[in-house]
């Protein structure tokens, strides 16, 4: 089996370890891995099956040899230097949205759209995090009865925005906590949001990266677009909000969908119980639907709370857990790179 030198870059952020622990876990075939990140993190040490490896600076470093590289370490960054990466014989799988909607650059969720993979011409985009659970989901389903109209609401948790965030849900929380006279009410305590746009502990808000002339945010319009090229689909009506919510891993969605074909419930579970990487988790008077806790470190994307639409005549509503870190992210790309090197 041929073997692969692997850089990872943005390597000390929460995506850039989750990627280099999940090629450690899936045994993919590596005869070396260097990583890499901001000069700001040089001579960091981290490590890799046990191994401790010590991290490179970007602006120094160079790709030639390199086969693989694995990258998340934020968008202006990737615009500076996958070109050169590129141009150096790597195959960039970039985890950032720099050329998410770039009509050469291939958009790859590897359960949705393996066959987009081989057109590219050195660059290859991860989706959004919210993008990769939703349409593994949403793609057994269009293909059985074609997605109209999708409505999604995100409930987003603070590892989307990074370690930062992490912290700050984690601080925050244990300050409220601290300074409580007793345990409840909570209501009305304030903490000072210093990473994130508004305080994340014990509160939740519609704001996920900056807001654009149309009122929506960027978070919001990456779900609209990278939905329809992943989906090869343009004609999908979609709207989206997206919330932060006080969760420190895993994503949720509510997705109401308007399909040509009318489904039942019991149809659309029976569809997404054979869709590859979902799993159905629907008995709700037992209390069984995905939430974020339960998907923490898995690598499925978990679907329940299938019911009818009562308000169209085909529609169905559906609930959508994932580890972001993991499928959302370092997962997904690790997956791409699977497909590269088979």
């Amino acid at each position: 089996m041929k073997k692969y030198k692997v850089a990872v870059v943005g390597a000390t952020g929460a995506v850039g370890q989750e990627m280099t622990r999940i090629v450690g876990e899936r045994n993919f075939p590596v005869s070396e891995i260097t990583l890499v990140a901001s000069e700001r993190s040089k001579g960091k040490i981290l490590k890799f099956k046990g191994e401790n490896l010590t991290v490179e600076n970007l602006s120094e470093f160079s790709f030639k040899g390199i086969d693989i590289v694995l990258s998340s370490p934020g968008a202006s960054v990737s615009k500076g230097y996958v070109p050169r990466a590129v141009e150096e014989g790597a195959v960039v799988i970039d985890n950032t949205s720099a050329f998410r909607m770039d009509p050469d650059v291939p958009l790859v969720v590897p359960e949705v759209n393996p066959h987009a993979i081989s057109k590219h011409k050195g660059i290859i985009a991860n989706p959004n995090c919210s993008t990769i659970q939703l349409v593994a989901v949403l793609k057994p389903l269009h293909d059985a009865a074609r997605i109209r109209r999708l409505v999604v609401s995100t409930y987003q948790s603070a590892s989307g925005a990074g370690a930062p965030a992490m912290n700050e849900l984690k601080e925050q929380t244990q300050s409220i906590l601290d300074s409580a006279e007793q345990a409840l009410p909570l209501q009305g305590k304030k903490a000072e949001a210093k990473v994130l746009p508004c305080q994340i502990a014990f509160n939740v808000f519609p704001h996920i990266d900056v807001f654009l002339e149309n009122a929506y945010t960027k978070e919001e319009m990456k779900l609209v677009d990278e939905t329809r090229k992943i989906l090869e689909d343009d004609s999908i009506r979609i709207t989206a909000t997206a919330v932060r919510v006080p969760v420190f891993i895993g994503h949720a969605e509510s997705v109401n969908i308007e399909t040509e074909k009318r489904l039942t419930p019991d149809e659309a579970r029976e569809i997404l119980g054979k869709a590859p990487g979902v799993i159905v988790v629907d008995n709700p008077s037992a209390n069984e639907y995905p939430v974020p806790v339960s998907s923490a470190g898995r690598d499925e994307v978990f679907v329940g709370r299938i019911r009818k639409d009562e308000s169209i005549e085909k529609g169905l509503n559906l609930w959508v857990v994932a580890d972001n870190l993991r499928k959302g992210a370092a997962l997904n790309a690790v997956q791409i790179a699977e497909i590269l090197g088979s």
